[in-house]
């Protein structure tokens, strides 16, 4: 069954009658091919409860439907995950974010750090996250997600490090960590609880400077290792996040 996303001025539970509109009406109408009678499921982020709908009728810029049923969603992770993922080269990035979106990260930010080959000035970076975003919205429509993770705009290390500051754990996995300090890796993805704040720091092609890695500890940062194997930028986020849904859920 297919999943979009709308406001939530757009339901109308009293009436049972819920809407679409944007670019997914083309997508319904035109790509699809949806008639009326089919079942489509709703979200409203951040309301994490599914609206399970038959389309009524089409307008030229709607979809309108009927709501059948309402459920909680529960497909979020009990605890609250952002990858704070350093810029990769050519399009990595799209890729780390569909995957993280669909392995339940709740938020991204793009953190531009000594060893990033790619630098974005403020045009570019803002057209980058604008696409991203819309990768995270079609990785959360597959993944029948209940809320669409942001990408947040381009931030350095320090700005990264001050935008978690509240957050419970903060892991920073780094190459050169002892591989036999594996047990500090499993303490502290085993600590993750539920309704806790977590950030996962992964580096760039050529890895964290130290003295990155140094301000990320003086932050509250854990540097964890991954194993006695050096994984690619895109596999390290991946790898850690899978272990914390491995171990919460």
């Amino acid at each position: 069954m297919y999943r979009f996303f709308t406001d939530k001025d757009h339901i109308n539970t009293a009436e049972k009658r819920a809407f679409i509109s944007g670019e997914d009406v083309n997508h319904i109408k035109n790509v699809l091919r949806m008639r009326p009678g089919e079942e489509v499921s709703l979200m409203t982020p951040p309301d994490d409860r599914e609206y399970r709908c038959s389309i009524s009728s089409f307008s030229e810029d709607t979809v309108e439907l009927t709501i059948l049923f309402i459920k909680e969603s529960d497909v979020e992770l009990p605890c609250r995950v952002v990858l704070y993922q350093a810029l990769p080269k050519a399009d990595k990035m799209e890729f780390i974010i569909s995957k993280a979106v669909e392995l339940g990260v709740s938020r991204i930010v793009p953190v531009e750090v000594t060893r990033s080959v790619v630098r974005l000035d403020a045009s570019r970076a803002a057209k980058k996250v604008s696409r991203w975003n819309l990768i995270s919205e079609a990785a959360a429509k597959q993944s029948k997600r209940g809320i669409i993770p942001k990408v947040c705009p381009v931030m350095t290390m320090r700005e990264a490090l001050e935008d978690c500051r509240d957050h419970d754990i903060k892991l920073i996995p780094y190459e050169m960590a002892d591989p036999k300090t594996m047990d500090i890796t499993r303490k502290e993805i085993g600590s993750i609880a539920p309704g806790m704040k977590v950030a996962v720091f992964i580096g760039p092609e050529g890895g964290f400077t130290d003295e990155e890695i140094s301000m990320a500890q003086e932050a509250g940062s854990t540097a964890i290792t991954l194993g006695r194997r050096i994984l690619r930028t895109e596999t390290a986020g991946l790898v850690v996040l899978s272990w914390i849904v491995y171990n919460i859920e």
